[in-house]
């Protein structure tokens, strides 16, 4: 992976820390629960050919430290954080990719900062109210918490991952001294982020009520991602029932929920082909 240019931006309540690649449209990608920039490293590169990719570490997160360390963030101050950083290193709209959690992000961009996004990519949005089984994911998220503060973070993203259908029966991290050294140390720095995650982003990201009259109107800019193998799982149905609700067809992406991670160079490729000229719907 080739070395980032890197940067902090101060914002109210947190600095933000960015990296940097490549050259071209500027393309931000916008990582979900737990993660950092790093996440992205196998599709980084390749995107970096044909954008300028710019991948930061959202508020709370990893190299980005609160200045009320725990709060919860709100998720509009996690997209003021984009429009600040899009603001910053562009006087163009930027293309936005946002998975999971930060595919909220990227659609709260879209609704209140339309003006700095050329189109957003919304991948897999947890927007769980849109579900009919809504109340039994809220159950689970509550208990998930509780079990966090009773037992530690692995053994309540144990059974967030099996309760939201990303895993099967027990699932467990490689000890980072098996992992190469830049995996290794992403993975330390994950697994730091778990307790935040579990603490202060689950409930309230998946409480997060999308303004759908809002998106309605920039429906042109926006395309909701479902992972090819990923349909039928908690975060599949939310995408799916979010472009429902918007009248849109769901873009399928390679792979599952972290189709990134798990087929990068096709994930790459999808997200160029989409994105290559501000928005194809191919």
């Amino acid at each position: 992976m080739t070395t980032p240019r890197t940067g902090t931006l101060g914002v109210p309540g947190a600095r933000i820390h960015y990296e940097v690649r490549g050259r071209g449209p500027v393309l931000v990608l916008i990582h979900g629960g737990a993660g950092d920039a790093g996440i992205f490293h196998e599709i980084v590169d390749p995107l970096a050919e044909r954008f300028t990719v710019v991948v930061p570490d959202r508020r709370g997160h990893s190299r980005s430290p609160l200045a009320a360390p725990g709060s919860t963030p709100r998720v509009a101050e996690h997209s003021d954080d984009i429009h600040r950083l899009i603001g910053e290193l562009s006087e163009e709209p930027a293309l936005v990719y946002g998975s999971s959690s930060g595919a909220v992000v990227a659609l709260d961009l879209l609704a209140r900062h339309p003006d700095r996004v050329r189109t957003a990519l919304a991948h897999e949005p947890p927007v769980i109210g849109l579900l009919p089984d809504a109340a039994a994911y809220r159950r689970l998220f509550a208990d998930v918490q509780v079990t966090h503060r009773r037992q530690g973070a692995t053994v309540a993203m144990q059974q967030f991952l099996v309760g939201v259908g990303l895993v099967e029966g027990t699932w467990e991290m490689p000890p980072p001294s098996q992992l190469p050294p830049g995996i290794g140390e992403l993975m330390e720095r994950l697994a730091a982020n778990e307790p935040f995650f579990l603490e202060h982003e689950l409930c309230e990201v998946t409480a997060y009520e999308p303004d759908t009259d809002a998106l309605r109107k920039a429906a042109d800019r926006l395309l909701i991602g479902v992972g090819r193998d990923s349909l039928r799982q908690m975060p599949g149905r939310t995408g799916a029932a979010l472009a429902a609700r918007l009248g849109l067809e769901v873009t399928e992406l390679p792979g599952g929920h972290s189709g990134y991670v798990e087929d990068g160079g096709a994930f790459a490729a999808r997200l160029a082909e989409l994105l290559g000229d501000g928005g194809l719907r191919a």
